[in-house]
């Protein structure tokens, strides 16, 4: 099997599903894609746009990469492209405290999810009051899911390269 990988991605960050596709011999060309950053050469309709965590994708629908992320999407849409986003993520242990996230694996989870700046304290006062919240972001991913046709994913990093391939291979069954 043959996948395209998009040369935005950048080297060295990808190593867990680069040593999975090398050892499932699945074979990475890399070259620009028109959006998102995995997808088959035989059959371009679906892309997986991954995210490293659940904090980059707080960035690209709550954040300054809001614009970027918006005319990605739209330019999916208008060429008729299945948009996935596959947010990579697993639990981990909020601030200092006996506070702990645990791992989404859906969209209809997302809502569990405490933003870890919202314990980051300047002297008694938090320093990011207002930082995005696991239900605002759900709400909001699911709004780019209506208006754009997006699909979002979530798995841990571990299982990142398997599920790229289930995700693109899934419409040739």
């Amino acid at each position: 099997m043959i996948l395209l990988e998009d040369t935005r991605q950048q080297a060295g960050r990808h190593d867990i599903k680069h040593r999975w596709f090398e050892k499932h011999d699945i074979e990475i060309r890399r070259q620009a894609l028109y959006v998102g950053d995995y997808t088959l050469p035989t059959d371009q309709s679906i892309c997986i746009d991954t995210k490293k965590d659940i904090q980059e994708l707080v960035s690209d629908i709550c954040g300054k990469q809001h614009t970027r992320f918006r005319a990605e999407c739209e330019r999916a849409k208008e060429a008729g492209i299945q948009l996935i986003i596959l947010v990579e993520n697993r639990g981990e242990k909020i601030g200092r405290g006996e506070m702990y996230n645990t791992t989404i694996r859906s969209l209809n989870e997302l809502h569990r999810w405490t933003n870890p700046r919202l314990y980051i304290m300047q002297g008694r006062k938090q320093k990011y009051p207002r930082a995005t919240r696991g239900v605002t972001l759900m709400k909001a991913c699911m709004t780019m899911q209506l208006k754009y046709g997006v699909r979002f994913e979530f798995c841990t990093p571990e299982e990142s390269a398997e599920k790229i391939v289930e995700l693109l291979t899934r419409k040739a069954e």
